[in-house]
């Protein structure tokens, strides 16, 4: 049974809701499918990304997939913003290991589609807009943060783009099991931001003018996180522009959607509640803590004869049943959670069961791989007993050629040397003597009388 307080704020929600009128053409999420069965594409929205598109679902758009890693992906409107005074509203949720990485960018940019496409903001030159960048900046566990550029900025020269924010909060995202609401609100007074129903950001100072796309990017790390986007609704206070019948239908279908939507998250909100422990700690005498059960407290048994009135039977007896109907609601919720914690643990053992899988696997490469390497030393050695054969083998025959050589050469020099010593031996004496005969003649031929004419 919903509580007063809990009808007053559906109410004032609906009635919030109804004061606004939807921008179909700049929407998508707020009915049971995102694109129209059997269409690939968003209607009035475009996607793009690196090295693959988005996966379109029938309720969400996976901007990133888990794996792999260094994933891009975006989705652009087609039409524009036109309006002065509007309401963005974003669903989105992350996933991811414990040390995954990535960022998820909201803009309101001109010509988004062409100028930013795919890139975040630390990869992104000049752009005019707004920036929305949603990551684990300087290792908190979450962090918006807004960026402006009138298209003067480079950003992708920025040697700190950090530093060009204008405004943070802090708040977690990721691995909640549920989506992240991000609304953002531009009103004649102020431009505000608020993350999860709690406020975030707000200025008076910033107004944006007509005529942006409104688009939504997303880029991975090594180790990634998965972004999915589950809605994009715009709502505007502007009703010459998108009224009529037809936006009335898409208008109630969305209003249906918000009252969805709160009352799911109503009932999650008491289910957490029904979870918590319901066993209380306080401390008695000495100061030693003692525990009280709920269960205990349970309606002590009475003697029948004490019963006398009906109304009093009646009494006892709806007391008893209720208190029944208690226990079994908590042996049902009890059933529940372990059933939940035995899901869990069931596809932890599945996983272990599967990494243990691929480590035998591994073994069995290992195997091979200490097979192949037998074999390998298996030929290295009979080829070093084939180099060690042929080794010797050529060593022999280089000695036999070498020794056989000069045994020759040796025999021919010996053949020859001594009639060559003798002849030039004969050449030196036969020369010796004609110059020595040549000596003679010419002293015999000075020494003789001169004739005179």
């Amino acid at each position: 049974m919903r509580s007063p307080s809990s009808f007053a704020v559906l109410a004032a929600a609906l009635a919030q809701a109804h004061a606004q009128y939807l921008v179909n053409d700049l929407s998508f999420g707020y009915g049971p499918r995102i694109a129209p069965e059997g269409q690939p594409q968003i209607p009035n929205y475009g996607m793009q990304g690196r090295p693959g598109l988005p996966e379109l679902l029938s309720n969400k758009i996976i901007l990133t997939p888990v794996a792999p890693g260094n994933q891009r992906g975006a989705v652009w409107s087609s039409n524009q913003l036109n309006q002065q005074n509007w309401i963005a509203d974003v669903e989105f949720r992350a996933n991811g290991p414990e040390r995954g990485g990535g960022n998820l960018n909201i803009w309101l940019a001109r010509d988004g589609a062409h100028v930013i496409g795919t890139e975040s903001i630390y990869t992104v030159g000049r752009f005019d807009g707004l920036a929305l960048v949603i990551d684990q900046h300087s290792g908190s566990g979450g962090m918006l943060r807004g960026f402006l550029n009138d298209g003067t900025t480079d950003y992708r020269s920025q040697h700190n783009v950090d530093s060009l924010a204008f405004g943070q909060c802090s708040f977690g995202y990721r691995n909640l099991g549920r989506p992240t609401q991000i609304k953002i609100r531009q009103t004649d007074q102020k431009f505000s931001i608020e993350v999860a129903g709690r406020p975030c950001l707000e200025s008076d100072k910033i107004r944006l003018p007509p005529g942006y796309n409104v688009g939504i990017t997303a880029a991975s790390a090594d180790t990634p996180d998965s972004f999915e986007v589950f809605k994009l609704v715009v709502l505007t206070d502007d009703s010459h522009h998108y009224g009529g019948s037809d936006n009335t239908q898409h208008h109630d279908s969305y209003a249906s959607h918000q009252e969805n939507t709160h009352q799911q998250d109503q009932h999650y909100q008491q289910q957490q509640q029904q979870e918590e422990p319901k066993r209380k700690m306080n401390f008695g005498r000495g100061g030693q803590a003692k525990i009280e059960d709920p269960y205990d407290n349970v309606i002590p048994d009475q003697d029948a004869s004490t019963i006398s009135t009906q109304q009093a039977q009646f009494a006892d007896l709806h007391n008893r049943v209720q208190s029944i109907n208690h226990h079994l609601s908590s042996i049902f919720r009890t059933l529940g959670q372990n059933h939940g914690v035995g899901e869990q643990r069931h596809a932890e053992l599945s996983s272990m069961i599967n990494d243990v899988k691929n480590f035998l696997h591994r073994l069995d490469k290992l195997d091979v791989l200490e097979h192949r390497m037998g074999d390998v030393e298996r030929e290295l050695r009979s080829l070093r007993s084939e180099l060690s054969g042929k080794l010797r083998e050529s060593e022999n025959a280089i000695k036999y050629h070498v020794s056989d050589k000069h045994e020759a050469l040796h025999e021919h020099v010996k053949e020859h040397a001594g009639t060559g010593h003798t002849k030039l031996i004969l050449v030196i004496i036969l020369s010796q003597a004609v110059l020595a005969g040549a000596f003679y003649m010419y002293k015999k031929r000075k020494s003789s009388p001169k004739k005179y004419l």
